[in-house]
């Protein structure tokens, strides 16, 4: 194996890494509701995105492919002081690793990248400490593990939509983003990433609707449309909007809850939106070859995510 393929190797290590930070530490969050710990971690989550972010962008300048797969997360625990204590735990392993990965890098950018991405994580690791403090002081409860977690006194249909919502929300954020870190520097790819982020609030507002019901938002994907060219790839996008605007719709008059109905309402209009440009971008890329992909084609698919996969079991060795 060449350096630079061994290299690329670790970055893509890395980016799973960050990928199950991300959800682990929003999970944390969307449990501990409105509060100022749970606003504090997910700051450190967003720290985590752009890591995601500009591990992907370093892959594809080194003429990879970016991993939309992700590391184990963990949500084991019995209350909030158990999870600050994981999450912690998290950030020892990633400075160790970062540590080990700048040692082993002969490219000089990307040992800028890495040792500016080491700051933060040694910094998440003392926020967490000092999360842990907090909640402790506060006498905060033990609730029992998340994944054992089940809404109540809801109807089951308006939560199993939230569900469904959230899943649909999560795998497009993968879906956009991919499609943006290979479209390289262009309009194309900006756009992509903007939507993406916009599907990221409408994940939160979901998860946080089933977490406000006292349940666990299981944040997994259904199968991805990864590959392809930039045609391909815009037309898999708006396929996914007009799939979801459908489901949208339905749920809309199927749901008891009138607040949530106005949510769901918002995110279909958004959806809508949403294939809007893409079809716009799309017809833009049939008439001027639109932009060309930064990694070398392979052949176009759409890859399954197999059986049903929760937050913990999800990229792991039983998604193979």
């Amino acid at each position: 194996m060449s350096h630079k393929q061994a290299m690329i190797d670790r970055l893509r290590a890395d980016m799973r890494d960050e990928h199950a930070a991300i959800v682990q530490y929003l999970q944390h969050a969307y449990a501990l509701g409105e509060t100022g710990e749970a606003s504090e971690i997910e700051a450190i989550a967003r720290d985590e995105m752009r890591h995601f972010d500009w591990l992907a962008e370093a892959i594809v300048e080194l003429g990879g492919e970016p991993d939309m797969d992700r590391s184990t997360v963990d949500l084991s625990g019995s209350g909030p002081l158990d999870w600050m204590a994981r999450d912690a735990q998290a950030e020892e392993r990633a400075i160790a690793q970062y540590e080990e990965h700048i040692a082993a890098a002969d490219n000089h950018n990307v040992a800028r990248l890495l040792r500016r991405i080491l700051s933060d994580e040694r910094a998440h690791r003392d926020q967490f400490a000092g999360l842990s403090g907090e909640l402790a002081e506060e006498s905060v409860e033990s609730t029992g593990p998340l994944e054992a977690r089940a809404a109540k006194g809801v109807p089951p249909q308006d939560v199993d939509i939230l569900q469904t919502g959230v899943r649909h929300e999560y795998s497009v954020i993968l879906q956009y983003l991919y499609h943006n870190f290979v479209m390289g520097n262009c309009e194309i790819g900006r756009e992509l990433e903007m939507q993406a982020i916009n599907e990221m609030q409408h994940l939160g507002w979901l998860a946080e609707e089933v977490a406000e019901r006292d349940g666990h938002p299981v944040i997994g994907r259904g199968a991805l449309a990864l590959t392809g060219s930039a045609a391909e790839m815009l037309q898999a996008d708006i396929d996914a909007e007009r799939a979801a605007t459908a489901d949208y719709t339905r749920q809309i008059g199927q749901v008891s809850d009138g607040e949530l109905r106005e949510l769901l309402a918002r995110i279909r209009d958004h959806e809508i939106y949403h294939d809007e440009v893409f079809s716009d971008l799309l017809a833009a890329v049939e008439e001027a070859s639109g932009c060309e992909l930064a990694t070398p084609e392979t052949p176009a698919d759409v890859r399954d995510a197999g059986p049903e996969l929760t937050v913990g079991s999800l990229f792991g060795a039983d998604a193979d």
